[in-house]
């Protein structure tokens, strides 16, 4: 079953699309909140405008070439002329980047029609297409002569997993008017194949890596087939009762140790474990099942609480791509892959739709400044797999014409033998307008800032409009215009972010008044009324909680909703951040439009014989003076732009004096 969607009021921006639901990723079928989409919110400028005119112009046709110049498309042509395994290329999961490219098309052809795009998105679809088995299996790993037997290795085979982005794919497609679409017609086929093998009296198994749940959740929902919900739901219930055979990191690796009712924290991959999160959250809310929602609520609440980076990055182990402990979140070890931060902005945006609680908002906003825009350099064509918080020594420029491998703490690089994280980033910039803002029948709510058009109806059938200007991040005021007003009862109702330690509301130019963090309303806006929230964007330091072992001791500072960091090419003569100590007496404030920090540089000298002292000495270390004075002014930089000007070594915690 599915939400009526609603349909834009006036004349939608320029260059949307209305039709299908609107353009939205998730589209739930009850929750406080009603998400709004492609045809209804468009981004025109700023920050987030730019990343997604790089992503339209530069990322997706880089992906594309990748995908074609590595072999992973061409898997396809084999498979429809005999030509697997022996001229296979990729690893098991490679169909998937495929789907997640033909996602981040759907959503930008949404976004912004494009002829060219158009005729290469179909072209792509019909390779795929042509490899579809008559039962609507598909996958070019297995099931053919010489290759291993369908879903004969749940554990690591990703089938289902790739079924899951391809029916992913298709939801976008189908929400962006193209319903009939022959993307959407290979997803419905594959998902009808899905319930027929793992229906209730068929295999029992689950899939190593979580995605089939929500991918066969959300395709329900815009084809409204409730069989794929029913599927769907039957996934979540089978995970962690031990149906997947044991591994070294055990099953909390892939989440079968314990049922998803039963966890009290994400464990294991970081990103199956979102993954999974965002399916069950499917599951709860479309079948009612308030016990669900609330543990994977639960689980969020502990997991932000002690296991995420103070960038909103997950994951602090690298042999398995998991959670740590609590409070187990060393700098230097940071894994936080890009998708676990996708992953978690998916979990964050379905709870915020079920609950309407501002704080989901904020950590949407966290991963998508601090990790998710981290991940690309700046012209869209190299990414960071992983995402320090520390980097010890200058990282190596990657080879532009090579696969690199996972670049763990080194420089961003074009494409990797594991390149989830592109197409991820792609498809998630391309949708990134379907976060902004939300309708309920109180009225219109903004949750992520930047200048765009809203245009949209409420579930009242009152037409609402509003411009938002802003400079967002840089500059914390948040200008909306009300273009159109219902006529009768409603509410703007705007995020106060918890990192504001004030703000202030005025409107219609009259008092200035003080706003608390969480969400402010402003009722029964007239057509032509001006709503200004000011949020305090002034630096600040941020201490760790001191259970966090690693980081005991240091500081990070954060302007609006960016992480900082420092990078030796602004300290003296280059020098290694290692030698910094900053002097947390002195408030950071910014100079000539840098946010700068005051400390000293350290002279380590001569490494002792042994690296421990009695006493309060520190074997081999001086302070040196710099320029005839010991304290300096640092710059720093937001975290998402380091290594812009090259390799340097970098660190987000900052040891005090």
């Amino acid at each position: 079953m599915t939400m009526t969607p609603s349909r834009p009021a006036a004349t939608p921006p320029t260059g949307a699309v209305p039709a299908g639901d609107g353009g939205r990723p998730v589209v739930p079928a009850s929750g406080r909140l009603h998400p709004l989409g492609l045809a209804e919110v468009q981004i025109t400028d700023g920050f987030w405008a730019r990343r997604q005119d790089v992503n339209r112009t530069a990322t997706l046709g880089h992906i594309e070439h990748w995908l074609e110049r590595e072999g992973w498309l061409p898997n396809f042509d084999l498979a429809t002329q005999g030509g697997l395994p022996e001229g296979r290329r990729g690893r098991e999961f490679s169909d998937s980047e495929v789907y997640k490219l033909l996602e981040a098309m759907s959503w930008e052809l949404g976004r912004r029609p494009d002829p060219g795009l158009e005729e290469r998105f179909h072209a792509i679809v019909r390779r795929v297409a042509a490899a579809q088995e008559p039962d609507g299996y598909v996958s070019t790993m297995f099931g053919r002569p010489g290759q291993g037997d369908r879903y004969s290795d749940l554990e690591w085979g990703h089938e289902l997993y790739c079924q899951g982005h391809l029916m992913q794919a298709a939801v976008a497609r189908a929400r962006t008017g193209h319903p009939d679409d022959l993307l959407v017609q290979v997803a419905r086929a594959s998902a009808d194949h899905v319930c027929e093998v793992f229906g209730p009296a068929g295999n029992q198994g689950v899939c190593g890596h979580a995605e089939i749940e929500v991918g066969l959740a959300e395709l329900g929902r815009a084809l409204d087939e409730p069989r794929y919900l029913r599927q769907a739901a039957l996934f979540v219930e089978r995970r962690g009762h031990g149906t997947l055979a044991d591994i070294e990191w055990g099953r909390s690796y892939y989440q079968d140790d314990v049922p998803v009712r039963d966890a009290e924290v994400f464990r294991g991959h970081a990103v199956r474990a979102n993954y999974l999160a965002a399916g069950a959250l499917d599951v709860g809310v479309d079948s009612r099942d308030d016990a669900l929602v609330e543990a994977v609520a639960r689980q969020w609440a502990r997991t932000t609480a002690a296991r995420t980076y103070v960038t909103g990055g997950q994951g602090s182990h690298h042999q398995d791509e998991a959670f740590g402990e609590d409070f187990v979140l060393p700098p230097d070890r940071a894994y936080s892959e890009t998708c676990a931060a996708v992953g978690s902005v998916m979990v964050a945006w379905r709870l915020l739709l079920a609950r309407g609680d501002a704080r989901y908002a904020d950590a949407v906003e966290r991963a998508l400044f601090n990790v998710v825009a981290t991940s690309p350099a700046d012209d869209g064509r190299a990414f960071y797999y992983a995402n320090t918080l520390h980097q010890r020594v200058p990282g190596e420029p990657a080879a532009t014409d090579v696969a690199s491998a996972r670049a763990e703490s080194s420089l961003r690089a074009p494409w990797f033998h594991v390149s989830c994280c592109p197409p991820n980033v792609a498809r998630t910039f391309a949708s990134l307008a379907a976060y902004v803002a939300t309708v309920d029948h109180g009225g219109l709510q903004l949750h992520q800032y930047a200048t765009s058009e809203i245009r949209v109806t409420l579930p009242s059938g009152a037409p609402v409009a509003v411009d938002v200007e802003t400079a967002y991040p840089a500059d914390g005021r948040v200008r909306v215009r009300i273009v159109e007003a219902p006529s009768g009862r409603w509410a703007l109702t705007l995020r106060v972010p918890a990192w504001s330690p004030t703000a202030t509301l005025t409107v219609d130019d009259g008092t200035a008044r003080t706003v608390p963090a969480g969400s402010v309303a402003v009722p029964d806006l007239r057509t032509g009324s001006v709503v200004v929230l000011d949020l305090d964007t002034s630096p600040r330091f941020l201490r760790p909680d001191d259970r966090i072992d690693a980081v005991r001791g240091c500081v990070a500072v954060q302007r609006g909703p960016e992480v900082l960091c420092v990078e030796s090419v602004d300290l003296p003569g280059g020098r290694d951040v290692a030698d910094l100590r900053v002097d947390p007496s002195v408030p950071p404030r910014e100079v000539d439009g840098r946010v700068v920090v005051r400390g000293v540089v350290v002279d380590h000298g001569r490494t002792a014989p042994w690296p421990y002292a009695p006493g309060g000495a520190t074997p081999g270390s001086r302070t040196a003076q710099v320029d005839g004075e010991a304290a300096i002014d640092v710059p720093l930089v937001a975290y998402h732009d380091w290594a812009s000007r090259g390799p340097s070594t970098m660190r987000v915690w900052m040891p005090t004096t």
